[in-house]
């Protein structure tokens, strides 16, 4: 998608025709996906299957409804479809545990509603003047005032804000990544689900292979953090992605695979879970609270452990990046092994960074886009694929496996880098730092951003565990268009319903 936005092609028609093209290619490709796992009968799609989640109706409504106040009110200045509808799939206002209550649209409505949004969003593609979504990719953000609210965002546009909307094709950009996050949401559900399995393998990964060294050393030195979108595929990255900016980095060592399900044992088998001595007071707190003494979805029986599948039972497999574990699980195996969770800087100097050319690259491999051989994304397989499945996948450093099968949590808080500022609307990602009003009382309601697919919701009984830490690099669920080097995911350290992961680091 990204490439099909460089201005390099012979004559600016050609440019226009496959800009829009991709587009609508992008659009319909995260719709596939989303009508796929909403593809339950009635009951099931109506039932709340945790109170962390959304029941699938509210996913699906929503979807529709973010795109209609983008594509429609934001870029058009259209008026809203259904009166009222903004406050039901308001994410902010409605904590998941209560979104059953609410008057939603019934299956049938969800799907009609989203065929209407779709068809008018295309209609106003086709009258868009092409040259606005070939501009730079600067934004336009006034360095005066607090930043926008969604809700500022999404009435009668301003020629400025349109205009920053549309460079680049960002807002289109923004809907179809949100849909795809939403996906991954929705997977996140089905793996709550009881009742007959529905999701499925569509082909195995690639076998896992040893690789020669367990860890790597990653030299001292700057390196360039974030990204302007002002290269090939970047022009959609969100706001907490930018600016781009220097940061020094001293050596370190860093896991060449993510942490596996046998090492993740052998931490159960030695006591891990009931050494207090490994946990911080928050995390072991959290531990007896919630009585945690293995990765979510796993079971013994006998000698041998077993996980719970997408409805399906099978022994944990061993060579597989452990997932389903919380940021305090991740620190306190980390302790054990003596090692750390790798700041964000650490893993995104070894994802990225080019020490030969000194750029940083969209992903590991270099800046074309994930394919099979590369990484493990888009639901190809339905679970991690074996530790060392991706040689071709593997940074300048060497480091494997750092984009897709699971999220990594790393060492930090999710806050903004130096010159952030809010784009297209604050709620995105600026009102989950820590310094944003009201962070010390606990979590928003609920998310409308990449927190939101992966399991933000209203968490006031806990509050002690408020916070967001940043998890890297996509799982197996992410869609390609929602995961770079850069990409920032953020959830609670208590989360663990997430398909995430980690990896180990340790100072040189």
């Amino acid at each position: 998608m990204g490439d099909g936005m460089m201005t390099t092609r012979p004559t600016t028609q050609l440019i226009t025709r496959l800009t829009t093209d991709e587009i609508v290619r992008a659009l319909a490709d995260s719709r596939a996906r989303s009508l796929a796992y909403t593809d339950l009968d009635d009951d099931d799609l109506r039932r709340q299957h945790s109170p962390l989640m959304s029941p699938l109706v509210w996913d699906l409504a929503h979807i529709g409804n973010y795109e209609e106040s983008w594509l429609l009110r934001a870029v058009a200045g259209s008026r809203p479809l259904r009166p009222g509808i903004d406050d039901i799939y308001d994410a902010f206002r409605h904590p998941r545990a209560d979104r059953p209550a609410l008057p939603l649209l019934g299956p049938a409505q969800a799907r009609s509603y989203l065929d209407e949004v779709r068809g008018a969003v295309l209609g106003v593609l086709a009258r868009l003047n092409p040259d606005t979504l070939l501009s730079s990719t600067t934004w336009v953000v006034s360095d005066s005032g607090p930043s926008p609210r969604m809700a500022d965002m999404v009435g009668a546009p301003s020629p400025g804000s349109r205009a920053a909307l549309l460079t680049g094709g960002f807002v289109y950009g923004l809907v179809v990544q949100h849909e795809h996050q939403h996906d991954e949401t929705m997977l996140a559900t089905h793996q709550l689900r009881t009742g007959a399995p529905i999701i499925g393998d569509r082909a195995a990964p690639p076998p896992g292979r040893p690789v020669p060294a367990a860890e790597i050393l990653i030299p001292a030195g700057e390196f360039t953090m974030g990204t302007d979108g002002d290269t090939a595929g970047t022009a959609w990255a969100y706001d907490n992605e930018r600016p781009a900016h220097r940061v020094y980095v001293p050596a370190f060592f860093i896991g060449t695979l993510p942490v596996s399900n046998a090492a993740h044992a052998a931490f159960i088998e030695d006591g891990g879970y009931h050494d207090e001595r490994l946990w911080s007071a928050a995390g072991w707190a959290w531990r007896c609270r919630a009585g945690l003494t293995a990765p979510q979805f796993w079971r013994r029986e006998g000698d041998a452990w077993i996980r719970r599948r997408f409805g399906r039972d099978e022994p944990v497999p061993m060579d597989e990046p452990v997932q389903h574990v919380c940021w305090y699980e991740a620190q306190a195996h980390a302790r054990w092994a003596g090692r750390r969770l790798p700041t964000e800087a650490e893993w995104e100097k070894a994802c990225a960074h080019d020490p030969v050319t000194g750029r940083s690259r969209r992903f590991p491999w270099g800046d074309s886009e994930p394919t099979p051989e590369r990484a493990n994304l888009g639901q190809a397989a339905t679970r991690p694929a074996p530790l060392g499945a991706y040689p071709a996948g593997a940074s300048a450093y060497g480091v494997e496996q750092m984009i897709g099968d699971v999220w990594e949590w790393t060492a930090g808080d999710f806050v903004g880098y130096p010159g952030f500022r809010s784009f297209p609307y604050r709620e995105y990602s600026e009102v989950f730092f820590p310094s944003a009003p009201g962070a010390g009382k606990g979590p928003p309601a609920g998310a409308v951003g990449a927190a939101a697919a992966n399991g933000v919701a209203g968490a006031a009984d806990v509050a002690e565990y408020a916070g967001f830490k940043v998890l890297r690099g996509g799982s197996w669920a992410t869609h390609h268009s929602a995961v770079r080097a850069t990409f920032r995911n953020w959830d609670h350290p208590i989360r663990r319903q997430i398909f995430a992961g980690f990896r180990l680091a340790r100072d040189a």
